[in-house]
């Protein structure tokens, strides 16, 4: 058949539903420029409006797969033997810094983790964008390097390149047309790069709350089946774990002040709820993998996972002992009264970091490393009159009024502690909800 992008687009835009050739068609022809970046902005706004069957996101997600290379490695060993290969993969928060600390955790416990990981996205960070803020370290490395640093190390981190080259393209206009909040959207671009990496077992963190990018639990529990779904297809071992992301996660929102607080975890130190989550995704990881010697918070006590760190910093050509970037320019929120410090809206945090810089308001943009927010007090914590609540830092000082105002209603100080609700809220496998 033949097809043109006008015709898909108003099918989409009426309600009807793509046939998978039109999918592929649209997929191939927009990977190879055929279809201008206009025209898929606005397949993608007809997307975000009228949703996908779940038929229409399986073919969806095995275009993008189709578009590019999918790597193997089940050929290497380690000790003889295959290697352990697990990956997760968060549908994306606000601090949430979750990948740095995990991976070298997962390693120390005998695991190989392929981690094909993202930009920063809309309000959400991105882990490539928070590694990259260490001096020398890249994500552009070759397929022969990561195979050589799964079997030498047990990991590599790296720019997903030629995966689902059709996803990178989509990625960078869904950051910048308003497109990100979409079930068969987010759903299509995390799996078929995760698909696509060669990864065995895949633990899936799936966001709910006011930062993540789905409005309701609901709507994040679909997700979560429907990755799930997604990846058991694919022949990938996949589960999901539903977190809270009403309140950022940790005490610092942003590129290189994410990768301290990171730090601050290897040490053995570090926020609660960053702890927390790691471990039990680390748990989920080891479990998928069949690793079950080593236990997850043993590495962080002994030293363990930030070795591993810093070999894995190393081998990709960065600096761990170098000083990382903080904003040249800063401005602090102070607390007007004493009392208890209430919820912290997430999404108004994760704007406010992108309007100071870090993140992307064009295709490309180069980041600010040292952009990010510090969370003084989070909530439950006692707060005093007149001390800081947040910190501002940015190397644009033009930036500061905006993200300030992104705070305005965005916390609150009272008499009283906000309701405490459970970090973990369910576990999804392919057998159903737990």
């Amino acid at each position: 058949m033949t097809f043109d992008a006008p015709t898909v687009i108003r099918t989409k835009r009426d309600g009807g539903v793509l046939s998978d050739a039109a999918i592929d068609w649209v997929i191939d022809a927009y990977t190879h420029d055929r279809v201008a970046d206009a025209q898929m902005s606005a397949l993608l706004m007809a997307i975000f409006l009228r949703g996908m069957t779940n038929g229409e996101i399986a073919r969806w997600t095995a275009a993008m797969i189709a578009s590019g290379e999918r790597l193997d490695f089940s050929d290497l060993r380690r000790g003889g033997k295959p290697l352990a290969l697990v990956d997760k993969h968060s549908t994306g928060g606000v601090g949430d810094k979750i990948t740095i600390p995990l991976v070298p955790i997962v390693m120390a416990c005998g695991g190989a983790v392929p981690q094909a990981a993202g930009r920063g996205l809309g309000h959400t960070g991105g882990t490539l964008d928070k590694l990259e803020a260490i001096p020398g370290f890249t994500a552009e490395i070759a397929k022969a390097q990561i195979r050589q640093q799964l079997c030498d190390l047990g990991a590599a981190i790296f720019a997903a390149g030629e995966l689902a080259p059709a996803d990178r393209k989509i990625y960078a206009l869904r950051d910048v047309t308003a497109t990100t909040e979409s079930l068969p959207l987010i759903a299509s671009s995390v799996m078929s790069k995760k698909i696509a990496e060669g990864t065995r077992a895949l633990v899936l963190d799936s966001k709910v709350g006011s930062g993540a990018f789905l409005d309701t639990e609901a709507e994040s529990r679909e997700l979560a089946r429907t990755m799930v779904e997604l990846g058991t297809e694919h022949g990938v071992d996949t589960r999901a774990l539903l977190t809270d992301m009403h309140v950022p996660l940790g005490r610092t929102v942003g590129n290189a002040i994410e990768v301290v607080e990171s730090l601050e975890v290897l040490a053995g130190g570090g926020p609660g709820d960053v702890v927390e989550l790691t471990l039990a995704l680390a748990r989920e990881m080891c479990d998928a993998a069949g690793l079950d010697a080593v236990d997850p918070a043993q590495t962080l006590r002994d030293g363990t996972a930030m070795d591993r760190f810093r070999d894995l910093v190393a081998a990709q050509g960065g600096d761990s002992t170098a000083p990382l970037p903080l904003g040249s320019h800063s401005e602090t929120v102070n607390a007007a009264q004493g009392g208890t410090m209430g919820d912290i809206d997430a999404m108004a945090v994760g704007l406010a970091v992108w309007r100071l810089g870090a993140g992307r308001s064009v295709p490309g943009e180069q980041v600010q490393f040292g952009a990010g927010i510090r969370i003084h007090r989070r909530p439950g914590e006692p707060v005093a009159a007149g001390e800081p609540l947040f910190t501002l830092y940015t190397d644009t000082p033009e930036r500061l009024p905006s993200a300030v105002g992104e705070l305005d209603g965005a916390w609150s100080v009272g008499p009283s502690a906000p309701p405490v609700r459970p970090l973990i809220i369910d576990r999804i496998t392919s057998e159903g909800d737990q």
